[in-house]
Formats: C-alpha cells, structure tokens, sequence
C-alpha cells in the first residue's frame, strides 16, 4: 500500500466526490495539490461535526429539515454579513464626508 493510500484511508470522508465537487468549480488548467484535497477533506468533516453538535442541542429525539437549518444558518449568512459590512462601511464613509463638510462650512462662517 502507497503512503497515499494510506493517507486517503486515514481522511474520515470519500476523497473522490470530494474532488469531483472542487475541479466542477475550478477552471479546467487547474491542479488540485494532495494536500489540498486532504485538508479540505478534513475542514468538511469537522464543519459535520460543528453542524452536528448544534442539531444535538435540540430537545427532541429525531432531527428534522428546521433543525438542520437553524444549525447551518450562521455558514449561509456570512455573505449576508459581509454585504451588510460593506452597506455600512459606505454609509459610515457618507456620514464622516458630511461631517467634513459641516466643519468646513463651520470653519469658514466662524472665522476666528
């Protein structure tokens, strides 16, 4: 057996749906390095086990669609997130330029 396959077997998912997901959305010329396809593997098993011990927080026996939602919610919201940032950011950048300007307009009808 390679140190490969060893490696493979040792990766707690199947390393070939894996990688037919990752090259289906990256550009045909491009290589996928081993340990890219290894730490990858291992980010998704442990996002199942994130993902799993907040479904495990429900009160009841079985999980349900709702359940799995709630628990998955924070991962789906993140470009929400980073859109309201910037939605903010350019508000707050807005709000300092008229700021800048009431000072100068201050400035210059109170000249001391």
């Amino acid at each position: 057996m390679t140190e490969e396959q060893e490696n493979t077997e040792s990766l707690p998912l199947p390393m070939a749906p894996l990688v037919r997901l990752m090259k289906k959305n990256l550009s045909k010329e491009k290589l996928i390095k081993r340990v890219v396809k290894e730490e990858m593997n291992k980010w998704l098993a442990d996002m199942c086990e994130k993902v799993t011990k907040k479904m495990n927080e429900s009160p009841y026996a079985s999980v349900d669609l709702h359940t799995f939602k709630d628990a998955v919610k924070i991962y789906n919201d993140i470009e929400d997130m980073e859109k309201d940032k910037q939605r903010i950011l350019v508000t707050l950048e807005k709000i300092k330029q008229d700021c800048d300007m009431l000072i100068r307009d201050l400035d210059r009808k109170f000249k001391v």
